[in-house]
């Protein structure tokens, strides 16, 4: 038994932002749609403060409550992430809030409720607080999907998400219940010591972990499990589908890697086929898929899942370097997604948001610096150096032939051609088609603020790649470290 002061002290920053959360919820009873500006600027700077109090939580690391929470580097370094993930579309909500229906301090309040359930999520050691976590940021999720309850595709958004959400959610619960029938325990260390390598496990813990990876897939919008998310994407106020976007797939991959290597890293052998199989067909599916698209937020949502496919790889090596690999490629992804919707959010003509791609054409002329940005951003998706999308590729790359896993390699570069089409296709329409609109003239300061942030940070993550894989590696190493 470990003192209750001590538990305390390693989830200080999710009990700061609890109470975070209560505040902003007497906000909404008290003080009405009137604060919604400041509630929004309060949720940030809570999820700043939360940034310093995560990292000074992290400093000795350990367990509390009897290890059903973990505190190690790899947590410390993905909660960061998540965080910032989480400001930066605050950031970029604050000039679309009357625009975008988002005036409600409700808003930034299922923010901060849904980065606690994420910060639980990655700080899981057993299967109870996986669920806690995972529920806890579903919900808020659900609600922001239909957050804007007049509009009929945001309500089509938002009761998609909800009914497959709550399928998945159903599926992992099922997966939890025959991993603990079978082995009598929920906890990931625990469960680590029961499966000798070499040895044929019992069928239905097998199962269990395969109903529990479903889950987890759904949450990373990984295929077959990817239904929900163009929908979602095209469906929600752009502002939250950059919320989307950002940290609940940083906290649902971290999840699923801390999940498969914590409990099951010393028996790759059954779960790294389905890791692959995923992870193939995520690119796959993601780089054809967004090909046909016409509508922006739609071409982002293929993106992602074309993405999540890419960081699969590493995953799907189970080792060191896979990690690693998935570390560097979330950071790289951060980066270039916060970006590429602070120009989305940017370019507004009457008030009103861009829908199709084609009304991005002769934006250098109309736009440069947006264009150059836009430029920027789409060359790093596709892997083109010298940005950090080239870097995040290569890494899992890496770690796939180091591991052995050539034909994985090999699909993942082939999909990176493929994704490079429609990607270029956006830079052409903004350099070589004739101007479409007129956007309005003012970018806001702080979607600037995040472009230009953005912009830095891709391309010094590959003049500087230390900044960036030396924290990465120190992640790995700690959760490979705790790992069987």
């Amino acid at each position: 038994m470990t003192d209750i002061s001590t538990d305390l002290g390693f989830i200080y920053p999710e009990l700061f932002l609890a109470g975070s959360g209560l505040v902003l919820l007497m906000v909404c009873a008290f003080a009405g749609n009137k604060a919604a500006r400041a509630a929004v600027w309060v949720a940030s700077v809570a999820l700043a403060v939360g940034v310093i109090l995560v990292s000074s939580a992290g400093v000795a690391g350990g367990n509390a409550f009897n290890g059903l929470f973990i505190v190690d580097h790899f947590a410390v370094v993905m909660k960061d992430m998540t965080l910032v993930g989480a400001i930066l579309s605050l950031l970029l909500s604050l000039s679309a809030l009357g625009r975008e229906e988002l005036n409600r301090p409700e808003f930034p309040t299922l923010v901060v409720f849904s980065v606690l359930g994420m910060l639980i999520m990655i700080s899981a050691n057993d299967l109870l607080t996986l669920y806690i976590g995972f529920e806890l940021q579903s919900l808020a999720l659900f609600v922001l999907a239909a957050f804007r309850r007049d509009s009929v595709r945001s309500s089509e958004a938002g009761l998609k998400y909800f009914v497959l959400g709550a399928l998945s959610s159903g599926l992992m619960l099922y997966g939890i219940s025959l991993i603990y029938g079978y082995s009598g325990t929920t906890s990931f260390s625990t469960l680590a010591g029961i499966i000798k390598p070499g040895a044929e496990p019992a069928l239905g813990l097998v199962v269990g972990l395969v109903f529990v990876a479903t889950g987890l897939a759904f949450k990373v919008s990984a295929v077959p499990f990817h239904m929900w998310t163009p929908d979602g994407y095209e469906g929600a106020r752009t502002s939250i589908t950059a919320f989307f976007a950002l940290a609940p797939k940083i906290a649902a991959m971290t999840l699923f890697t801390r999940f498969l290597y914590q409990a099951f890293g010393h028996v790759p052998e059954l779960w790294s086929q389905i890791v692959w199989f995923i992870s193939v067909a995520s690119m796959v599916v993601g780089s054809l898929g967004a090909i046909a698209q016409t509508n922006i937020k739609r071409l982002m949502a293929y993106s992602s899942i074309a993405n999540v496919g890419f960081a699969l790889v590493g995953m799907a090596t189970g080792t060191n370097e896979g990690v690693r690999g998935v570390v560097i490629y979330m950071a790289t992804y951060v980066a270039m997604t916060a970006g590429a919707f602070g120009i989305l959010l940017a370019m507004n003509r009457n008030g009103k948001e861009v829908e199709t791609i084609s009304d991005l054409a002769g934006l250098s002329r109309t736009r440069p610096s947006l264009a150059l940005a836009m430029l920027i951003f789409m060359f790093s998706f596709a892997g083109i150096p010298p940005f950090a999308g080239f870097l995040g590729k290569f890494y899992v790359f890496l770690a796939a032939i180091n591991a052995h896993f050539y034909a994985l390699a090999v699909i993942g570069v082939l999909s990176s051609v493929l994704t490079a089409y429609y990607y270029l296709r956006v830079i052409k329409i903004m350099y070589f088609d004739e101007p479409a609109v007129a956007f309005d003239n003012r970018v806001s300061w702080s979607r600037s603020g995040v472009i230009l942030a953005s912009a830095v940070a891709t391309t010094l993550f590959f003049i500087y790649p230390a900044m960036l894989t030396d924290p990465a590696a120190e992640a790995a190493n700690s959760l490979v470290a705790s790992s069987p």
